[in-house]
């Protein structure tokens, strides 16, 4: 999978563990809970659902900023 390959720039997410939740999230990209929510229901950052919790690679997540940038 080509998403796999992407690598973060040195030291971009660094301090972020693999799996992210909700809150890393928003701190990661600088968003409202309510932002990052809708991105999660609309698909725009793929995740990983349990249950109620929301579980996101921060592999989809840097996907995410290389599709919108």
């Amino acid at each position: 999978m080509e998403a796999m390959a992407m690598k973060a720039p040195e030291g971009v997410f660094r301090d972020y563990p693999d799996v992210v939740s909700v809150d890393e999230l928003c701190r990661m990209l600088n968003i409202s809970t309510a932002t990052a929510y809708r991105l999660l229901k609309e698909q725009k950052i793929d995740s990983l659902r349990i249950g109620h919790v929301y579980k996101i690679p921060k592999l989809y997540v840097m996907k995410y900023l290389h599709l919108v940038s």
